[in-house]
């Protein structure tokens, strides 16, 4: 029998995330799909996002009481129900209405904070007023350096938990496989002009409503152009190359809360930033759509942990769409991850409820896999529980640890060499 995924409205038969991204494609004009779907160029690092994790496996400790099992944690200092936290994406309300306060109200139920774009089509002070999120706000450094410090200030004035950086932008990347949607100033090309008319629910729930705006940088258009398209054109505009170090002590003078750096992926980076003031770096390389051929934030994490020690947070995205691959990263070293492309199908297939869908989804695989592991909570999570299958983190720094221990003192070698070295009883600490 042919092999299908669960497309249909009954979200509890939705089994996996890939059975929501199905129902996404049904559901979504081409254009739209593409714009969540597309990565840079080629699309090695998309690819790479996800085969990393296949590279990785499990060394599970059997016959272990997992009656407890537990995947709640702490990030810097708060309660999380799930090392998760949503990671900020542009264009929400193409995909759902108010797509951005669906996110938002999802990951308040869930109790994990969310991270709201520059770009989003809400404004940050509706969402960050919304019942118990915990708002996150990302941060695009344009080169408007005067309408960035007026985005701060809202932020502060709002009350966001923590102001998200983006780094990796500064050059908006070359995604042809969307730029091949459109015709002249950002207008879709009549085939996916017709495409649209075979999608009558995303037409009733989005189009009939007006294409979202860009409502944080709306007043920086002038009223006749506030259209999607030349908003859209105009942060394009305003991606800055003269974006640099100086611009993060500046924000770090000015923000008075956490400040997390998003889109580096090195150990030198990553300490330049703890040395800059940052409470935390997301490792990332914004899921594959800016620089093609670049290596994943999984790979680098062990190094980069070894080389910041284990008081500062490391957050990690690109590529997670399973419980597994939560895990493997907690195991490696993060303390939490950014979730996007996986909320965002269940944002597309069913709105508000879509996302709450994927965030359980999640938590059962999670909880499922640390319970297989022998892994009661999450600083049980070490690099003694996983082994790599072609050493994929071959070169990178880091100690074989006892369970939940993160060693600093040892010379580096690859992964595979370190896992059996363990294995043998070698190097224990």
């Amino acid at each position: 029998m042919r092999r299908r995924f669960y497309m249909g409205a009954n979200l509890e038969r939705a089994v996996a995330i890939s059975d929501l991204r199905a129902r996404m494609h049904r559901r979504l004009p081409n254009f739209v799909t593409e714009y969540i779907e597309g990565g840079a160029e080629e699309e090695l690092t998309l690819r790479e996002n996800r085969e990393i994790f296949s590279r990785i496996l499990f060394r599970p400790n059997t016959l272990i009481n997992a009656a407890g099992v537990d995947a709640s944690t702490k990030l810097f200092g708060r309660p999380l129900r799930l090392p998760v936290v949503i990671a900020p994406t542009g264009s929400n309300g193409l995909y759902w209405h108010e797509g951005d306060q669906c996110l938002a109200r999802a990951a308040a139920a869930f109790g994990i904070p969310f991270t709201q774009s520059t770009v989003s089509n809400a404004r940050l002070e509706d969402v960050a007023a919304l019942p118990g999120v915990r708002h996150w706000m990302q941060l695009y450094v344009f080169r408007a350096r005067a309408f960035m410090e007026e985005l701060v200030a809202r932020a502060d004035a709002a009350g966001s938990e923590a102001l998200v950086v983006t780094v990796d932008a500064a050059a908006f990347g070359n995604r042809e496989w969307d730029r091949r949607n459109y015709g002249r100033d950002m207008d879709p090309t009549l085939a996916n002009k017709l495409d649209v008319l075979r999608r009558p629910h995303w037409m009733a729930n989005v189009l009939a409503r007006g294409l979202p705006t860009f409502a944080n940088v709306a007043d920086k258009i002038p009223p006749a152009e506030r259209t999607y398209k030349r908003t859209a054109s105009w942060t394009r505009e305003q991606m800055d190359l003269a974006f640099d170090w100086s611009d993060i002590a500046l924000l770090r003078r000015i923000w008075p809360r956490r400040l997390i750096i998003k889109g580096l992926v090195t150990a030198d980076d990553a300490a330049r930033a703890a040395d800059a003031g940052a409470d935390g770096v997301v490792l990332s390389n914004h899921g594959g759509r800016q620089l093609d051929g670049m290596v994943s934030g999984v790979a680098t994490l062990p190094e980069v942990r070894r080389r910041v020690g284990d008081d500062f947070t490391i957050l990690v995205d690109g590529g997670f769409r399973r419980g597994t691959d939560i895990v493997k990263a907690l195991a490696l070293g993060a303390d939490a991850v950014m979730v996007g492309r996986a909320t965002l199908y269940g944002l597309a297939a069913a709105g508000e409820a879509g996302v709450m869908r994927a965030l359980a989804i999640l938590e059962q695989e999670v909880l499922r896999t640390m319970a297989l592991l022998g892994r009661l909570t999450v600083a049980d999570l070490g690099l003694d529980c996983l082994a790599a299958r072609s050493d994929p983190l071959d070169g990178l720094a880091v100690l074989p640890a006892e369970r939940g221990v993160r060693s600093l003192a040892r010379p580096s070698h690859g992964l595979a060499e370190q896992l059996a070295e363990q294995r043998e009883g070698i190097g224990s600490i």
